[in-house]
C-alpha cells in the first residue's frame, strides 16, 4: 500500500519542511505538475522537483498534467522522480513514453482523467507500473470526491487481476478519511491525499489515520509491491 500526501495542499513557502513532516509515515510523496495547458492551472514544474530531490527521503511520484508529456517526461525521470505519470489524453504514442520513462530509471504512470473511460487503455497496461485514475477533474485541489469512478478502478483491478499484471492502482482526488475506505475496497493500492494530510493540524497522524482506514477496508484485495 502507498499512501502518497499531495505537495498541491502543502504551504509552498516551506515545501521541503511540509515534505520531512511526513517522511516517517509516508511512502511516496505526490508532485503535481500543471502547465496552464493542458489544465487552467499553473503550478509545481521541473526546478522544484530538482530542489526537492535532495531535500526529502521520500520517492517523487510525479503527476504530469500537461499537454506536452513526450517532451518533458524524461527530464523528470533523470530529475530523481520515482514514479512519472502523465495523462493518456495527452499523449499519442503512451507505450513509447513508458519505455523511455523505464529506460530513465522510473516507473511509468498511466494518468485517466475523469470523464475518460479506461476500458480503451486496459490492453496497454501491461506497458506501465501505475495507473493513475482520477476520482475528480484534473487541475485543482480541494475537489470533492466522485464515487462513481470507482468503477474504473473496480475494471482496472479486474483486467490486472486476470492478466496477472503488476500494476499498481493509484487514485487521485478527494481523498480522505470519509473516502479512502471505498477506494481501498474498490482495489485501489495508492491513494494520493492533499488537504486531508497537509490540510490537519498534524500531517503525520493523517497519513496514519488514511492508512489504518484503508487497511481496514482492504481486507484481501490484491497489493502490488512495486513501491
Amino acid at each position: 500500500m502507498i499512501l502518497a500526501p499531495s505537495l498541491l495542499a502543502a504551504d509552498f513557502s516551506r515545501l521541503g519542511e511540509q515534505a520531512r513532516g511526513v517522511e516517517a509515515d509516508a511512502d511516496w510523496l505526490h508532485v503535481d505538475v500543471m502547465d496552464y495547458h493542458f489544465v487552467p492551472n499553473l503550478t509545481i514544474g521541473l526546478p522544484v522537483v530538482r530542489s526537492l530531490r535532495p531535500a526529502t527521503s521520500l520517492p517523487l511520484d510525479c503527476h504530469l498534467m500537461i499537454a506536452d508529456p513526450r517532451r518533458w517526461a524524461v527530464d523528470y525521470a533523470e530529475a530523481g522522480a520515482r514514479n512519472v505519470s502523465f495523462h493518456v489524453e495527452a499523449c499519442d504514442d503512451p507505450v513509447a513514453l513508458a519505455k523511455d520513462l523505464r529506460a530513465a530509471g522510473a516507473l511509468a504512470g498511466l494518468a485517466i482523467d475523469r470523464d475518460t473511460p479506461v476500458e480503451p487503455y486496459l490492453p496497454l497496461l501491461e506497458n506501465f507500473d501505475t495507473l493513475l485514475i482520477m476520482t475528480i477533474k484534473a487541475g485543482f485541489g480541494g475537489q470533492e470526491f466522485l464515487p462513481h469512478l470507482l468503477d474504473k478502478v473496480r475494471t482496472a483491478r479486474r483486467h490486472a487481476s486476470s492478466g496477472h499484471l503488476s500494476l499498481r492502482i493509484e487514485v487521485d482526488g478527494g481523498i480522505a478519511d470519509d473516502t479512502i475506505a471505498a477506494a481501498a475496497e474498490a482495489g485501489a493500492d495508492a491513494f494520493v491525499a492533499g488537504t486531508a494530510v497537509f490540510g490537519a493540524d498534524d500531517p503525520a497522524e493523517a497519513v496514519r489515520r488514511l492508512r489504518r482506514h484503508a487497511r481496514d477496508a482492504q481486507g484481501s484485495a490484491p497489493v502490488t509491491d512495486i513501491s
